[in-house]
């Protein structure tokens, strides 16, 4: 196996860029000696409750249990079904399932978010919310979603786990939505130091209900008001967190430089297929998906010479055995079929340098002149 030469993940180089400040900020908030819903964690939700416009956050531990919290909150439960992308992580209908309701799967479009035109003819009258999924970070159509929401009588909760820093046409995850569900993973552009989420909304009985849930349902040390779970983002978590906000802006615009060299560099080259940025959209690309001809053969070329990728992912939510298990084959989703066999995940972090990418390029485009 090759040496890497150009890494996919940025967890080590930017520990070495950051690792003096972050060893300050975590021994000056160990020091307090109090790790648990400190004013840290509130400083945090509010510092991204005015970075997204949104009136409330609650930081959780992770992006899964904002799902799942936004879900229990809003009324979803046993047999209400909820409209979903079949691209996703599997948290997204797991968090469904949790809830004992049904993930009603429709198809997605070239840009790999979910198809807003087939939501209207897959619902039902057991239909309740709808979940539209901002993969990579690129904002679902929310406008339209959120009048078919408005027609139907639905509740809309959007799966932002990869799009802070996202907008389009002035608009940010939240804006047409109950609740906007972010995931601090550390593979997420801004990330904590292990599982960590949040999630955002401008209505105060959800942010005061999660609250309670989050912490066991705790009124007080001795009041327990109702049934919770332990949830609570950490104190070591929102100060990280909150130290890299202050940089997520410069990162994701270097991020978008290094995709323009590969769209530059791929522009008349049809065997690779880099995802088009609209008017009016800045995409913070958690990652870079892009579709390849012979997707497998050309990874394995890569990591020959030293480039990491990724297939994220190559399996549909409906095939996988835990889906089908419960919900049994679904056979009317060939788009997303299509394209996962094609997706291919490429280097692009804030860490690389230009000279990176082009090694990049000048092998993917050696790999298709010979295949």
């Amino acid at each position: 196996m090759a040496n890497i030469k150009v890494p996919l993940i940025d967890l080590q180089l930017r520990y070495k860029k950051e690792r003096k400040d972050l060893l300050k900020i975590i021994d000056d908030q160990l020091k307090l000696g109090n790790l648990v819903l400190t004013k840290e964690v509130s400083d945090f939700e509010n510092r991204i409750s005015k970075y997204q416009k949104q009136k409330f956050a609650v930081g959780l531990n992770s992006g899964t249990d904002a799902l799942l919290m936004a879900l229990w909150s809003l009324g979803i439960r046993k047999g209400d079904e909820v409209i979903t992308t079949p691209k996703s992580f599997i948290a997204t209908i797991g968090a469904i399932h949790h809830v004992g309701a049904i993930p009603k799967l429709v198809d997605i479009k070239d840009d790999l978010n979910m198809d807003e035109n087939l939501i209207e003819e897959a619902i039902t009258k057991k239909t309740k919310a709808i979940i539209p999924v901002h993969w990579t970070g690129r904002l679902c159509d929310m406008k339209k979603i959120n009048s078919i929401a408005i027609k139907h009588k639905l509740i809309v909760i959007e799966d932002a786990a990869q799009s802070i820093g996202a907008t389009k046409d002035n608009y940010m995850a939240g804006k047409y939505s109950s609740v906007a569900c972010f995931s601090a993973h550390p593979l997420k552009n801004l990330n904590g130091i292990g599982d960590s989420g949040f999630l955002t909304t401008n209505n105060k009985k959800i942010r005061d209900v999660i609250n309670l849930y989050r912490n066991h349902g705790l009124e007080s040390r001795d009041n327990v008001a109702i049934f919770g779970l332990n949830s609570r983002l950490d104190s070591v978590n929102a100060v990280v967190l909150s130290y890299r906000l202050k940089s997520l802006r410069q990162n994701i615009k270097i991020r978008n430089k290094h995709i323009n060299i590969y769209r530059n560099y791929f522009s008349k080259n049809e065997r690779i297929s880099i995802p088009t940025d609209k008017a009016g959209e800045l995409n913070p690309y958690v990652m870079f998906i892009t579709q390849c001809d012979k997707r497998d053969e050309l990874q394995k070329y890569l990591q020959e010479n030293g480039i990491q990728s990724m297939i994220y992912y190559g399996t549909p939510l409906h095939k996988h055995t835990a889906y089908k298990n419960y919900y049994g084959d679904v056979k009317n989703l060939p788009n997303v079929e299509r394209i996962c066999k094609r997706v291919l995940a490429l280097p692009h972090h804030q860490y690389l340098k230009e000279s990176d990418i082009h090694y990049v390029c000048k092998k993917i485009d050696s790999f298709y002149k010979k295949n």
